[in-house]
């Protein structure tokens, strides 16, 4: 139906379009829906008793400051205290490569909004984080697909799609989302040694690498660009890299922030100064009183040990519960594991009779920037109790069944 307001907005509107998975959140808000569908953190391990007594000691002894405005780099012992929280994981760097950002969806934006002309491609996963994609068709982004298996993002094709002169390259090396795989070590030294060779700057993005439940800690592709180059104390490599405090504080703050080249840095700080000027100056000091004196490592341990056993029960209950010839990932880490269904299928018809059943996860194919994937499938294991894990995975299993014209056995 138009309105009057159609003709006005501006031609990149064009191009934006609704979350699926926001609209889906809308659908499953109802309380006897068990919602596998949204990326949420489980509110039990909100450290919320520590923010009390942060907001207690800010507004005490820091008032002045904290209800201010600040500085659009962020408020300098946050990001003093990120350094050192990095450098545990091999980053090193100074409080020149870091700007505080309003969560990683800001940061992904701001990279749109200086890197970005109408018509550039982009190298991504395929599929990939729906939201950068949401963030970057606005300004006009063209993509070009690496396909995934696995071990994360193939490097057959890879030099194909890097001469077709990509702006940049965008992968979630850790559990991505929404496949919840991982990059393999080889293929990161691979990335780093392609970029580097034609000439394209890496954005890494970096929400869960914290949250690992097995294996062997892997080093970030940007740890590995700097080792590959001469040792400065000051970060001024190929790699763009992204992380936030949403997945190991809590979402709501909106609290994050990007590792990048001073020269990268600058610029973003241009252009969130036409945004927001700086993010919120009482949320970034409530955040440094929760997160300083090693309470941030603490807690992480405690994530861990919540979500691994969340993680294990849905496998666990999918292998009894979900029928032969559906396939999942098995996620070392992360919040999301990632089904396939049998092509038959469309995963869009498989959430209308799953919400029937009071269940709900994401169909696959917005995660495509090109297309695809209605038979697959991100399924959250976060945000559930372990028995609505059981039952919703059981409910969940019986729709399938009953799409596959099979008997539970």
């Amino acid at each position: 139906m138009q309105t009057p307001w159609d003709h006005r907005f501006a031609q990149r509107t064009q191009r934006m379009g609704s979350s699926a998975i926001r609209e889906l959140l809308k659908l499953t808000e109802k309380p006897d829906i068990i919602s596998f569908g949204g990326g949420l953190p489980s509110p039990d391990v909100f450290p919320k008793e520590e923010f009390r007594e942060a907001c207690d000691r800010v507004l005490r002894d820091h008032a002045t400051q904290a209800l201010q405005y600040g500085p659009t780099e962020g408020y300098l012992p946050l990001r003093e205290l990120i350094v050192r929280h990095t450098a545990r994981y091999g980053i090193e760097v100074t409080p020149e490569n870091i700007l505080i950002t309003s969560g990683s969806q800001q940061a992904l934006d701001l990279l749109g909004k200086i890197l970005i002309n109408r018509g550039d491609r982009i190298l991504v996963e395929s599929p990939t984080y729906l939201g950068a994609l949401q963030a970057w068709s606005a300004y006009g982004a063209e993509y070009v697909v690496a396909p995934m298996d696995e071990h994360g993002m193939t490097m057959d094709g890879m030099e194909e799609a890097l001469r077709s002169g990509p702006k940049f390259i965008y992968v979630l090396p850790n559990f991505q989302n929404p496949t919840g795989v991982t990059l393999a070590y080889e293929r990161r030294l691979k990335l780093i040694e392609l970029a580097d060779r034609y000439g394209v700057p890496i954005v890494e993005d970096d929400p869960y690498g914290q949250l690992r439940y097995e294996g062997e800690h892997l080093p970030s592709v940007v740890v590995l660009d700097s080792q590959s180059r001469d040792s400065e104390s000051c970060y001024r490599g190929n790699v763009i890299y992204l992380s936030t405090f949403s997945k190991t504080l809590a979402p709501g703050i909106r609290m994050a922030w990007v590792v990048a080249p001073p020269e990268v840095i600058r610029k973003l700080v241009q252009a969130k100064q036409g945004a927001d000027l700086h993010t919120a100056t009482f949320t970034q000091l409530v955040s440094y009183e929760v997160a300083r004196g090693g309470f941030l490592d603490r807690h992480i341990k405690l994530i861990r040990q919540v979500y691994g056993e969340r993680r294990d029960i849905m496998l666990g209950a999918m292998d009894a519960y979900f029928p032969p010839g559906v396939d999942w990932t098995h996620p070392e880490g992360g919040l999301f594991l990632w089904g396939t269904l049998p092509p038959e299928l469309n995963a869009a018809d498989v959430l209308k009779s799953a919400i029937e059943q009071k269940v709900a996860f994401v169909p696959g194919s917005p995660f495509y920037p090109t297309g695809g994937g209605h038979n697959t499938m991100r399924i959250n294991f976060s945000n559930a109790s372990a028995d609505n894990i059981r039952e919703g995975i059981a409910r969940l299993g019986r729709v399938l069944y009953e799409k596959m014209g099979q008997t539970p056995v």
